[in-house]
């Protein structure tokens, strides 16, 4: 009896004793503290996810707002709800948050430094966001890749190729390049070079080449198409023709007025003439 009376003296921390963390007042409140910090838990989770889908549908409500910033405003409000409601639970057991805080700062520094590469993506995926030079659903030229974009996150850019292929970009390559975005403007100004035979009758040829054109209903009146001889070839007079039209039809339209074209010159007998070589035989 005596050694477990010993026992029971025994100082463990700060002056506490054995009994005194065996006690049924201590453990009711350690039971007391976790029932606490699962409850707290429970509450920030909760308001960390209803916050962040809020946020995150402005964005979808909105179509002048662009879904993608909005997304990350929603994970980065998420994140910083857990991180508060991490801090309060450790608090309700005692533990002193700013020395907690001060650890995580120092270990986000030597993370910072183990991993440059990937935070140079999460720096760009960050101003790519916020400045928007691109967004979901926009066709675009960027890093020698073309595609429709898919999804922005902060590590990567996701494309989607013509034959829809998926193409990841590392946002730090965006970000540093040159980004043509095909999708940003309404409007599109197609062109095409029409090649006809000398010895055509030039105006003749320029009508049957604007009537054709401007008979489709996605030419574009204004502003003023631009059909006019530009180059006297070795075999060709070359029509330079510039309509606009919507930027969304802007490769079909494209592929099908140089059919069209090609099919109203033949019938208004217009020669299209081609590269021809003359080969003559050397005397023996």
């Amino acid at each position: 009896m005596d050694m477990i009376n010993n026992l029971l003296a025994t100082e463990v921390w700060q002056g506490k004793t054995l009994g005194d963390y065996l006690s049924l007042e201590f453990l009711a409140s350690v039971v007391g503290s976790v029932l606490a910090a699962i409850t707290i838990l429970i509450i920030g989770w909760i308001v960390a996810a209803w916050l962040g889908r809020r946020i995150t549908r402005i964005g979808t409500r909105h179509k002048h707002l662009d879904d993608t910033l909005f997304n990350f405003l929603g994970s980065i409000v998420r994140y910083i709800v857990l991180g508060f409601t991490f801090l309060i639970v450790l608090n309700t057991f005692g533990v002193q948050t700013t020395s907690v805080v001060a650890a995580v700062g120092a270990a986000g520094l030597a993370i910072g430094l183990a991993l440059q590469g990937t935070l140079s993506n999460v720096a760009a995926g960050v101003m790519l966001i916020l400045f928007r030079p691109l967004k979901i659903g926009d066709f675009v030229e960027v890093a020698d890749k073309m595609g429709t974009v898919k999804d922005v996150t902060l590590n990567y850019t996701e494309l989607a190729s013509l034959g829809n292929v998926q193409i990841i970009i590392p946002n730090s390559e965006v970000w540093g390049n040159v980004i043509e975005n095909y999708s940003i403007y309404p409007t599109r100004r197609a062109e095409w070079t029409f090649g006809v035979g000398y010895g055509v009758n030039l105006k003749q040829a320029e009508q049957v080449i604007r009537d054709t054109i401007m008979a489709d209903e996605r030419s574009k009146s204004e502003p003023e198409p631009f059909i006019q001889v530009n180059n006297l070839g070795d075999s060709s007079v070359d029509f330079l023709v510039r309509v606009w039209c919507d930027s969304d039809i802007y490769f079909q339209y494209q592929a099908d007025m140089k059919r069209k074209v090609k099919e109203a010159l033949d019938d208004a007998g217009v020669d299209i003439p081609f590269p021809t070589r003359t080969l003559v035989q050397a005397a023996e």
